[in-house]
């Protein structure tokens, strides 16, 4: 297989509300921490659970709307892409941490609890982050962060 791939599809429940902050007046960028249960069955018969959190970060117009209809402990399904951020602490060490990076979401419940009064809509995409200009630039750890827009269907032409 020539190239690469890098896709991530996680369903799990939202560990803390989404931290949302603004970089400029045209980018937003969102914090998701989210917690994956696994279930399985030891040798011994025995039920067990595992809980994975991961973190993830939104960009644009996704950012917001995550903001916007998510809490914590809500259930949702994330695409995305796996990222690796490196940084120097404050000792002088080489630190890592991996997180994935939401391409688009879909909403796991239709329970109504969103901010702004008409609740959250019943399922459907996140949207795609809005498109970054030739001028700007977003602030990432691990340097600069293109913004991800998916093709839709109707955008081709045949």
């Amino acid at each position: 297989m020539a190239g690469n791939f890098n896709k991530v599809l996680l369903m799990g429940n939202l560990t803390r509300d989404v931290e949302l902050k603004h970089l400029s007046p045209e980018v937003a960028v969102a914090n998701i921490g989210l917690a994956v249960n696994r279930r399985f069955r030891t040798r011994e018969g025995e039920n067990r659970e595992e809980t994975t959190f991961v973190d993830c970060e939104a960009w644009g117009r996704t950012a917001e709307v995550m903001a916007q209809y998510l809490a914590k402990g809500r259930p949702v399904f994330i695409e995305g892409r796996l990222k690796l951020d490196t940084w120097q602490d404050k000792d002088g060490g080489n630190r890592s941490k991996l997180k994935v990076v939401i391409e688009n979401f879909q909403f796991v419940d239709s329970r109504g609890e969103g901010g702004g009064g008409g609740g959250a809509p019943r399922s459907g995409s996140g949207g795609a982050p809005a498109r970054q200009g030739a001028g700007q630039q977003s602030s990432s750890n691990s340097g600069d962060e293109a913004f991800y827009e998916p093709i839709e269907e109707d955008d081709i032409p045949f």
